[in-house]
């Protein structure tokens, strides 16, 4: 039997919510009041340390008339899988709840879905702008808006610029999958065990990691997934194939990438692999903006620097690349929504300077401001002075996302069975048309009985 995600989180929260209706006192409800105004509740995953939440809601309080807000903090680890499974249960046993905040695209998606958070649309038409101008990432789901963006974390290349510095290669500013290649090829060194690697990327792996199987998907404007918004297979994009012939050019023919065998085989782990400079150059998220100064757990020994996610072809636009944000959501349920809203609004421009933790999201923030945030960040690593921060702020600045595509129910089936051709692909037992094909027919097969 065919089985489905909503309808089943649907039944879970159905039984919850009668469980705790009869063990639930009435307390919770008078919470969203006071005499003194409107109390808003927020559910965040996010810890004090990482999101400086006394200081940022003092400044909105102080600001707001009337209004006070209480963080209800769902994980003390900032753990999101256990944030997650404690809001549902929140919602289901009909706790009160006015902002939501989401950590991942597909939990978004999902709970969108299950019509927790109130769709945004009349408050931005009233307040007059378009958050796919205002801010660097659209959260529209088939066609509404149901969230706004707060943090901004794209994905980048991190370089030894020691190893640039030697093999005479300067700090890329715009460049291609070619020239990257390029790179990784004039910077990989030596043979056997002490070999130095031109690059090193971190997957798939078992079903995860898989942006590096759609790396020249992921910096599109559109169609950046394996499937498209509607739930059909993207696998006929010819970016798809190009990412499988990449990687094969950089493993098999210039042997400038880590092996992928050895990447399973012995475990690695991207930070290991480039702070032990066995490799030159990682693609991966800027949540290491926090840790490329070094960390007493992995300690910076050399100068890094950073440069944009890598387009296809020249004539392609800067900074698309895969994005990591806080959904910042009004609950449906909230009495207060225009209050909620104005917060949410609020923390996802203003309040992010407030904060002062993360780079916004928000394209109004200043160069400077952005600045004084990398400085802060990396004023708590080891060594920051061996970080070329004017790369880092510039690649920032020039990173954008792509389109939101919301993740079918079926993804994860998807992901399974790519990450499962490209094995067979990477390990030598079938060529890239073979995977291409295989990629393309089992994927629709995943698609066909997911209608029925």
């Amino acid at each position: 039997m065919k089985r489905k995600w909503i309808a089943g989180f649907l039944a879970a929260a159905l039984m919850v919510g009668l469980l705790a209706g009869c063990g639930s006192s009435g307390t919770a409800t008078d919470s969203n009041s006071s005499e003194a105004g409107v109390n808003l509740r927020l559910y965040t995953y996010g810890t004090e340390e990482a999101y400086n939440w006394k200081e940022t809601i003092a400044a909105y309080e102080k600001a707001t008339a009337g209004v006070t807000v209480e963080v209800v903090n769902l994980s003390e680890k900032g753990d999101t899988a256990e944030a997650s499974k404690k809001l549902d249960l929140a919602a289901a046993s009909g706790e009160p709840m006015d902002i939501l905040m989401f950590s991942d695209a597909a939990g978004y998606a999902q709970r969108v879905a299950l019509g927790m958070a109130e769709p945004l649309d009349d408050y931005i038409a009233k307040d007059g702008y378009k958050v796919e101008e205002d801010y660097k990432i659209d959260t529209r789901l088939n066609g509404k808006v149901y969230a706004l963006p707060g943090k901004f974390n794209p994905w980048y290349v991190l370089l030894n610029k020691d190893q640039l510095d030697e093999a005479g290669l300067p700090v890329p500013t715009d460049w291609t999958w070619d020239e990257y290649a390029e790179y990784a090829k004039k910077l990989t060194k030596g043979e056997g065990a002490s070999k130095r690697y031109g690059t090193y990327f971190h997957g798939p792996q078992g079903g995860g990691w898989l942006e590096f199987v759609k790396l020249m998907m992921i910096n599109q404007p559109q169609g950046s997934d394996f499937l498209k918004p509607d739930g059909s297979s993207n696998l006929d994009d010819p970016n798809f194939k190009r990412t499988l012939e990449l990687r094969v050019k950089m493993e098999k023919e210039d042997q400038s990438s880590v092996p992928y065998s050895d990447m399973i085989s012995q475990k690695l782990n991207y930070r290991t692999q480039f702070f032990n400079q066995s490799a030159s150059m990682i693609t991966i998220g800027s949540w290491m903006n926090t840790e490329i100064g070094g960390t007493d757990k992995v300690p910076l020994t050399f100068h890094v620097a950073v440069a944009p996610f890598p387009k296809n072809d020249k004539a392609d636009p800067i900074g698309y690349s895969p994005v990591t944000t806080d959904y910042v959501s009004v609950a449906a349920s909230s009495k207060h929504k225009q209050e909620a809203y104005n917060f949410v609004r609020w923390y996802t421009t203003e309040g992010q300077i407030v904060q002062n933790k993360n780079v916004p999201a928000w394209n109004q923030v200043k160069e400077e401001e952005v600045t004084k945030i990398i400085e802060k960040i990396l004023a708590g690593t080891k060594n920051p002075e061996l970080v070329d921060k004017q790369s880092l702020v510039s690649t920032l600045l020039a990173s954008k996302a792509s389109e939101l595509v919301p993740p079918a129910s079926y993804q994860a089936e998807v992901y399974k069975v790519i990450n499962e051709e490209y094995e067979k692909l990477i390990l030598g037992n079938q060529d890239i048309d073979t995977t291409v094909k295989n990629s393309q027919e089992r994927t629709q097969e995943i698609i066909d009985s997911n209608k029925k």
